[in-house]
């Protein structure tokens, strides 16, 4: 039987009409580890944001514009349906629901899997359809054969030296902010912000330097639940370095009991609603204290001095392995042609010879000619294209280093190319340096300045469909909030110290794809103003841009770029 047969059979015995399968863990994480890619396991999409609807006849998989052509090709010869979220004629969830589904059906979740803030949203749309919720479906341990464990290999340390601030430190200053909420205890379930807080890092989540935890602040102490607690996942010498900080560890499986131990005293407590599953909200037994968003995000985004000092070493350590990789690429393509995944192996090969580096920080996206149009586009070893003759090459790549997280986006040209693409790799620069050389007052969020990037497309009726920039976390995730530039509304102010990034981009289906994308940094420029310095260093390739439709002051700052990436790869 297929995976989808299985699954309904276990709807059928439960009296489940429908089951709603995310992409995310129980900490809402958008890369997770095997044991949770539930939804690529019984979709076949790898993506990593969608949604997959089975009911009892049909199937249908809703994901945004950066994973449309990658769908397509996942689902093409299967029985589930691609929606494509964000184009009018796509119905929402609900409505297909309400389509598929009678009146006092059941739709079915793991409820561990879910935010409490969504499960509230749902429960009220299905009401009103006259369809009832259940948050304790989770048959997947019975039909995933060999279903992987959660990881095991043991957390370390992330020296002060490294993040520019102790962990005693951090918890001494969201303890100050909780009491400014009145809140006596803070539940994390974030798994880059507790990284962050306690200063800790894991090998937990593919290119994501993380590791499965819980944690648990109040004012006095504390609490870290671990997996494997018991069986070195924290190493004894790390584990007394914690003790001594006040940090105590306890088993994973633990925390439900542990806080619905807690809801019953007089504890108040501080359990965020976007990112605290819907299980433990049961757990709590409906008595947090305050549901609003965890301060740590905003902390965790605005870098500190030695942050920022690291990553613009981590920035030439970037640059030069990149250059040595163009150097490999040129040679090599001059004897043999080189397939797009042994060029993204070849990347993260010459990143491995840096000081400090500790792995990718994606896979890499490498996409000649047409595949260079598919945003988020992965070459399988078995089944890319090879990169030969003439056309575009879109790069995407970013590597860990201790000394910070990188992201870069190159397009070059082999051979020569046309006048529509030189055009079109020109308007897309034109975006990116508008958005560099931005100045804006204080308060001014990313939704505001999304037009700088997109204006030079827009007079020529062209767009891109993802967002312009996304934050940048520090040997972290490299996407972090609350920070983003796109069309979303947002009400989270950029501030001196967020990195970004700076990426927008134009693709032609079925041709190729054009993306340039840089690091930014946020800093004051004195008179409630602020402004971005761009940090990512490595030259963008000259012979695709027209100059004559670069302004004055757009070449100055291509001129002052190339001169600054020159002195430092030098």
């Amino acid at each position: 039987m297929t995976p989808l047969s299985l699954l309904r059979q276990k709807m059928q015995e439960a009296g489940i009409q429908a089951c709603l399968i995310p992409s995310t863990d129980p900490h809402q994480s958008e890369y997770v580890a095997e044991c949770w890619q539930v939804r690529a396991h019984f979709s076949g999409f790898t993506g990593s944001a969608g949604e997959l609807l089975v009911t009892l006849r049909e199937a249908a998989l809703w994901t945004d514009s950066r994973y449309f052509l990658q769908a397509e090709q996942q689902l093409a010869g299967s029985d589930i349906q691609l929606m494509k979220s964000g184009l009018p004629e796509t119905p929402s969830l609900i409505d297909r629901l309400a389509e598929q589904l009678q009146q006092g059906d059941t739709l079915g979740i793991n409820g561990w899997q879910f935010p409490h803030s969504r499960v509230r949203s749902l429960r009220r749309k299905l009401a009103a359809k006259g369809i009832e919720l259940r948050t304790d479906f989770d048959p997947f341990d019975e039909i995933w054969p060999q279903r992987p464990p959660l990881p095991k290999e043991p957390i370390f340390d992330f020296p002060t030296d490294y993040a520019g601030e102790s962990r005693e430190h951090k918890l001494q200053r969201l303890r100050e902010n909780m009491q400014k909420q009145g809140a006596s205890q803070l539940l994390i379930s974030a798994l880059d912000e507790i990284a962050w807080l306690f200063n800790l890092r894991g090998r937990d989540v593919h290119c994501n330097p993380v590791f499965y935890a819980y944690a648990l602040v109040g004012q006095d102490e504390a609490r870290l639940f671990l997996p494997y607690s018991e069986e070195g996942k924290c190493p004894d010498q790390l584990g007394s370095h914690l003790a001594k900080a006040g940090i105590k560890i306890l088993p994973y499986e633990q925390i439900a009991d542990f806080l619905h131990q807690l809801a019953e005293g007089e504890q108040r407590l501080w359990a965020p609603e976007t990112q605290t599953n819907e299980a433990l909200f049961e757990a709590l037994g409906g008595k947090p204290y305050l549901r609003k968003n965890s301060p740590l995000a905003a902390m965790k985004a605005i870098k500190n001095e030695r942050e920022i000092e690291l990553l613009r070493e981590a920035m030439i350590m970037d640059g030069k392995a990149l250059k040595d990789f163009y150097q490999w690429l040129e040679e090599t393509l001059q004897e043999r042609p080189v397939s797009e995944y042994e060029a993204g192996e070849k990347i993260n090969e010459f990143r491995s010879r840096q000081e400090g580096y500790f792995g990718p920080s994606f896979d890499p996206i490498v996409g000649f000619r047409q595949n260079g149009a598919i945003v988020h586009y992965r070459a399988e070893a078995d089944s890319c294209a090879m990169i030969e003759g003439s056309g575009m090459l879109l790069i995407d790549s970013g590597g860990q280093y201790l000394k910070g997280t990188t992201d870069i986006t190159r397009t070059i040209y082999l051979g020569e190319p046309s006048e529509e693409e030189k055009r079109h790799f020109t308007l897309v620069l034109k975006g990116t340096i508008a958005l560099a050389m931005a100045r804006f007052p204080e308060g001014t969020t990313g939704c505001q300045l999304d037009t700088l990037a997109r204006k030079a497309l827009w007079s020529e009726k062209l767009n891109y469909g993802h967002g312009t920039g996304h934050g940048v976390g520090f040997f972290l995730n490299v996407h972090e909030g609350p920070q983003r530039i796109g069309p979303t509304r947002s009400n989270v102010p950029l501030q001196p110290g967020m990195i970004t990034s700076d990426e927008p981009g134009y693709y032609r289906e079925g041709h190729y794809g054009i993306r340039i994308e840089n690091l930014i940094l946020c800093k004051s420029c004195g008179d409630g103003f602020l402004e971005f310095e761009t940090l990512t260093l490595f030259p963008i390739q000259r012979k695709l841009i027209v100059e004559s439709m670069l302004t004055e002051e757009e070449r100055e700052w291509l001129e002052a770029y190339e001169r600054k990436v020159a002195e430092a790869l030098a």
